[in-house]
């Protein structure tokens, strides 16, 4: 997993400025779907005020959805965007709290029945969270774990201060030693809240409870109904248990060979269902501080459990794509149903479970969850046994099981994830593969995509838009979130220019460079300059500047040769929306947010963006760019009788096109004569065509003309300066550039 420099705490600090990145990602105009493997899974069951039942999913995409199960199936009602890394694992909590957990190092908070909007962020952990727990009988106890080996215990009505609506109130612990801001996470390195977080004071004096003790990464949490007691495992191939209440050691269990990825507690606190990589499921009398059962019934990993309110009975599922119903007193097992995908974790809903795997769909099935004893009279049950080998052998020897369903009951489709890319020459087009096979083709500059060619050969397809042409590398990209992400980081994203014809941008004369970043920037924050000037009466003043409610204070860097600052967004600039894309930034003091860039409403803070982008896009300033030169010289062709026009370098912008080469030769030469009256240097004087003019006929009137060589090799008139130093000089001297005089009829 990528990850970029921490947004940290700034005050006090003396050392240097660190650049921040700016990233955009892609939505699909169908926003209501997923497009990335769904991690977790939570159930609302039907209350006041209409009484329905939700189902909210948590997506690598990093979004979060609130789906209306019907009986005509579940529909979208509202999409929770705030995290900018995969989102691993969701709770609920009192009713109407959602608590999700990132890759991005974040706990957050949501109103289960808003449109989106996270009410806190929790900034504790130093590294990836990975899971969540919390207790049904106690609306504010929720638990997190993560890669760190940090479990923190937070009591939500005690941890922050009341929330407002124009803020996302940030937490952090500056009173254990532990950076609230932390290592951040990129899109690899990215739709939002509808709150962006601002500067507002964080809350003194709470500490969550930490229970200190593991060594090694955290994988899994569980929590008794009324939180007093937790239960953790993870790499250590442990489960600890907890007193939630102090952090306060009180055992350890081993029996587990590998990672410990799933746990659940019953309600009386005595028994714990523990599922490991090891492929073993077990379950622990605390008690008796012991194993007192092991059921051999997958053949890998086990990544998700859930049992029924009685505990008497537990669903399994994981890395081998199969769902298992088992008896935990007789050790029946039964196979319930496979899916395409490994199943990440699972949710009970009256007599279905619904089932989250690698895929971006979610299935239920049929699970008789208020009397499994029904499935196991279809009967194709066998008996678990206590040794790993003893399944894997068992399926070796052939007799897997038959599942007792063959199809889901209903579904949540989700659409196909990108997962190749490729970044054309041209440095505006990226070539996309997605899970479907289905190959097309984006334009960055305005998050478009400009050609579907189905499902064709990626490789085939790369080499068929090849084109000779150089332009700097200004952007990176990815696809960790099953959707394109592009990366900006100054000054390189500032390094790449073209002539305002090669965008066939009308508007400004043809030779007019545009610089690509800025002109980016500036049709993803138009929104935003478009609020912010409304809600905060700014003025254009006479210098062309935006003159904002609140002000900034930048270095002032290169003024761009355009001079001006408009305002205008041009249509190769201008993103779309209907499918508008997300901004994600690495903020301030409150750490990183995403956001469609319609939904900005101009109340965020100028400090919550990179200095650099509002430097450009109010002040009209570009950062100092390297390499936008390049050096060359100028030399008429060996054995040609053509006049010597310069003796030292020539300096040009590396776009220059050759055409303008072979018009500063024929300005400097001054060819405006008949052939006839110049030298012979490879050009035909009268009769020299074929030696043999008829009497009678004059000699045919030519006009000369220049060509450029490099490396002997005649240039396209169309070919960039840059162009020719890449594929055609290939050297790290200076280019050299030959010119001679040739004609035309």
């Amino acid at each position: 997993m990528h990850r970029v420099g921490s947004a940290g705490n700034t005050s006090n600090s003396v050392r240097p400025r660190k650049e921040k990145r700016l990233t955009y990602l892609f939505n699909d105009a169908d926003d209501t779907k997923h497009c990335a493997g769904v991690n977790c899974l939570s159930v609302l069951k039907p209350s006041e005020p209409d009484n329905c039942s939700y189902l909210f999913t948590g997506s690598r995409d990093g979004t979060l959805k609130r789906w209306a199960l019907g009986e005509e199936g579940a529909t979208c009602s509202t999409t929770f965007e705030s995290h900018v890394d995969w989102v691993n694992d969701a709770v609920l909590v009192g009713g109407n709290t959602l608590v999700s957990c990132s890759s991005d190092t974040t706990v957050k908070t949501w109103d289960c029945f808003s449109d989106g909007t996270c009410t806190r962020t929790f900034r504790q952990h130093t590294d990836y969270v990975t899971c969540l727990a919390a207790a049904e009988n106690n609306s504010n106890i929720v638990a997190s774990g993560g890669l760190g080996g940090e479990v923190f215990i937070w009591d939500l009505e005690a941890a922050v201060a009341p929330f407002t609506k124009t803020s996302e109130v940030a937490v952090g612990d500056s009173s254990n030693g532990i950076n609230g801001s932390g290592p951040v996470t990129s899109l690899r390195s990215i739709s939002s809240s509808n709150s962006i977080t601002s500067h507002t004071n964080q809350p003194q004096g709470y500490v969550p409870i930490s229970a200190k003790g593991h060594k090694e990464s955290v994988y899994a949490l569980a929590m008794n109904d009324s939180g007093t007691l937790l239960v953790s495992g993870g790499t250590e191939k442990a489960v600890r248990v907890w007193d939630s209440r102090t952090g306060a050691k009180i055992m350890k269990l081993r029996g587990h060979t590998d990672n410990i990825r799933a746990l659940l507690l019953d309600s009386t606190r005595r028994f714990c269902l523990s599922g490991s990589s090891d492929s073993m499921i077990r379950l622990w009398d605390l008690g008796q501080q012991r194993c007192v059962h092991s059921y051999a019934v997958h053949t890998d990993s086990v990544w998700a459990l859930a049992s029924t309110s009685t505990f008497s009975h537990v669903y399994s599922g994981g890395r081998d794509l199969s769902l298992y119903l088992t008896d935990l007193s007789t050790r029946e097992s039964v196979l319930l149903c496979t899916e395409e995908h490994p199943i990440q974790q699972l949710a009970l809903h009256d007599d279905g479970i619904w089932v989250a795997t690698t895929d971006s769909s979610v299935h239920r099935w049929h699970s008789e969850g208020l009397n499994p004893e029904k499935v196991f009279q279809r009967g194709g049950s066998f008996l678990a046994g206590n040794l790993s080998f003893s399944r894997a052998r068992a399926s070796l020897e052939g007799s897997t099981p038959v599942p007792v369903y063959r199809e889901a009951t209903s579904s949540i489709n989700g659409i196909p994830g990108i997962v190749q890319h490729e970044i054309l020459n041209n440095k505006r087009h990226v070539l996309t593969k997605d899970n479907a096979g289905s190959v097309k083709l984006w334009e960055i500059t305005r998050g478009a995509v400009i050609q579907d060619y189905g499902q064709v050969s990626f490789e085939k397809k790369k080499e068929e838009l090849f084109e000779m042409v150089s332009i700097p590398s200004w952007f990176t990209a990815d696809t960790r979130l099953g959707s394109l992400s592009i990366h900006l980081d100054t000054p390189q994203c500032f390094s790449a220019e073209m002539y305002s014809a090669d965008l066939s941008i009308t508007e400004k004369a043809e030779d007019d460079k545009i610089n690509l970043a800025r002109e980016t920037l500036k049709g993803l924050l138009v929104h935003w300059l478009a609020k912010k000037k409304h809600k905060f009466g700014s003025q254009t003043s006479a210098n062309g500047e935006v003159a904002s409610g609140r002000s900034i204070t930048v270095s002032r860097g290169e003024v761009d040769g355009n001079g001006e600052n408009d305002s205008k967004v041009y249509p190769p600039f201008a993103f779309s929306t209907v499918s508008p894309p997300s901004i994600i930034t690495e903020g301030s003091q409150s750490g990183p947010w995403r956001k469609k860039i319609t939904d900005l409403d101009g109340t965020e803070d100028e400090k919550e963006f990179p200095w650099w982008v509002l430097d450009c896009i109010l002040h009209n300033r570009l950062p100092p760019r390297e390499h936008t030169k390049c050096s060359f010289y100028l030399h008429p062709c060996e054995g040609s009788a053509a006049q010597i026009l310069t003796q030292g370098k020539l300096s040009a912008p590396r776009i220059l096109r050759i055409h303008k080469v072979v018009n500063y030769v024929v300005e400097k030469m001054v060819l405006d004569k008949p052939l006839d009256s110049l030298s012979n240097d490879g050009a035909f004087g009268p009769g020299s065509v074929d030696g043999s003019f008829r009497s009678g006929f004059k000699p045919w009137k030519l006009k000369p003309s220049i060509e450029i060589l490099c490396n002997n090799q005649v240039l396209s008139p169309d070919m960039s300066l840059a162009t020719v130093r890449t594929y055609i000089w290939k050297k790290p001297e200076d280019l050299v550039l030959n010119y001679r005089i040739v004609s035309t009829r």
